[in-house]
This record gives C-alpha cells, sequence and structure tokens, in this order.
C-alpha cells in the first residue's frame, strides 16, 4: 500500500513558515537555502522542486519516490499569488478546499471534501508515494494518516509562525522511529521518521 509522506521543511524551533504563512523560501522569505541542500534535493528528491526551479536548473529526471503531491487551500495559493497555477505539473497534484469552486489549472485536481478518506483512497491505488507538501492545517487534519515524516530541518530559528501541524492540531502523541538521517554541510538536516510500530 502507498504511504503519506509529509515530506516538508522546518525550522529549528518547528515551524514551517512565519505568521503569516508565506513561502519561507520565497521572495523576502527567511530562509534562503544553501547549495549543498538545492542539490541534496535534485540528487534524492528531484519530483519535489516546482516545475519552475526544476525548469531553472535543468532537472529532467521523474524521480523514484512520489508520483502524487497533496496540499492545502493556503500553500496552493502561495504559488498562485506568484503566478503559478500548478507548482508539481510532473505530478499527480490534489488540492484540498472548501472555498475554491473551479481549479485555476486542468492538471490540479480540487477536493472538498474528507481529506482523510481522499487520502485513504489514494493510498489504496496503485502508485509511489503520496507527498504531503503542507500547509500545516491540512497536515493537522491528515496527522493520523502519515506513515512517514521526512523533515528538512533549516538551521535556524524564527520564533513564532505555523507549526508542523498547525496550529489547530489535537494533542495525540505518537511515537516515531528513526530509519534515516542526512546532515548537510551547510547545517541543514534531513530527518527520516517512519510511524512506530505501536501505531
Amino acid at each position: 500500500m502507498r504511504k503519506l509522506v509529509h515530506f516538508i521543511a522546518a525550522t529549528l524551533d518547528g515551524f514551517i513558515a512565519g505568521p503569516d504563512g508565506s513561502d519561507p523560501t520565497g521572495p523576502g522569505g527567511f530562509w534562503s537555502p544553501s547549495g549543498d541542500y538545492i542539490q541534496h534535493l535534485i540528487e534524492e528528491y528531484p519530483e519535489t522542486l516546482p516545475g519552475p526551479a526544476r525548469a531553472a536548473l535543468g532537472v529532467t529526471v521523474e524521480g523514484t519516490r512520489f508520483d502524487t503531491v497533496v496540499e492545502g487551500r493556503r500553500s496552493y495559493e502561495v504559488g498562485l499569488a506568484a503566478g503559478v497555477t500548478d507548482a508539481y505539473p510532473h505530478l499527480r497534484h490534489l488540492v484540498f478546499s472548501r472555498t475554491l469552486a473551479e481549479s485555476p489549472d486542468t492538471g490540479v485536481e480540487l477536493v472538498a471534501g474528507d481529506p482523510v478518506a481522499r487520502v485513504r483512497e489514494l493510498k489504496a491505488e496503485e502508485g509511489k508515494d503520496i507527498w504531503l507538501v503542507g500547509g500545516g492545517e491540512l497536515a493537522g487534519a491528515l496527522y493520523g494518516e502519515i506513515d512517514r515524516l521526512i523533515v528538512k530541518f533549516s538551521p535556524l530559528t524564527v520564533g513564532s509562525g505555523i507549526p508542523l501541524f498547525g496550529r489547530a492540531a489535537a494533542f495525540e502523541p505518537r511515537a516515531w522511529e528513526l530509519a534515516g538521517h542526512t546532515v548537510l554541510p551547510g547545517g541543514a538536516v534531513f530527518l527520516t521518521y517512519e510511524r512506530g510500530a505501536s501505531e
């Protein structure tokens, strides 16, 4: 069965975005990824690079981990504000929203229903794993469905912002087992955790 993987960048104090929800690596963002971080993504997770970045970097490889990406409306609208209607045209792209009436792009499937039910359907289909890109609110809604966490910790703190599972996530302690780690010279750390065996 396919796994839902929360592959996300976070600060050392656990925030995935500033208080306004804007892209931390975008124009005016608080984090500029180092060259070794970008190179690691190209080598290990090329399908997670947005289409415009792939084009700029000359990345054409398909990738081996994900063929589907899911995200929430607020996360999706960060790209829309930059004029990008489908940041991941190389992946099946689903956006969960109860307010968007029509998809701005034929390559983006809008889902107005229950995220848990839809993700369970996706897991039952054939294919590679499913990438949960963000944001925090959707990650909180899908908390019980996440099978693997890959957190890309940036070497900085911000004090406040949007936490890994959003501001409204329920208190539900869960054990995770460390499955891998990569420490980059620029200070970023990739930590991979699998859902605990007792979960």
